[in-house]
């Protein structure tokens, strides 16, 4: 039996800047490349449907023609990113 329950680090209390949050698209587009290229230097090819076996995945396509569900999934990716580190005290200076 799985016993596993998530704990993640509570970020609710970190607000981003306006700049970061101008910048959230290209963060996500750098998220998702970032995890194309990995997958596609492993072996990995677009297929319609995802095949494990075959090492095809829908989403390997631009992101700009990825679901807005795919976008936001990258989009949250990326700020929780960012606001994990302010918690732990980092500094993002421009």
């Amino acid at each position: 039996m799985n016993n596993y329950k998530p704990n993640p680090i509570n970020t609710d209390n970190i607000i981003l800047s306006e700049d970061i949050l101008k910048q959230t698209e290209l963060l996500a587009k750098n998220v998702h490349e970032v995890w194309a290229k990995g997958r596609m230097d492993s072996g990995w090819t677009y297929g319609p449907e995802r095949n494990d076996h075959l090492k095809q995945h829908p989403t390997l396509i631009p992101y700009e023609n990825l679901s807005e569900s795919e976008k936001n999934y990258d989009r949250k990716t990326a700020l929780e990113s960012i606001k994990i580190l302010i918690k732990l005290g980092f500094k993002i200076h421009r």
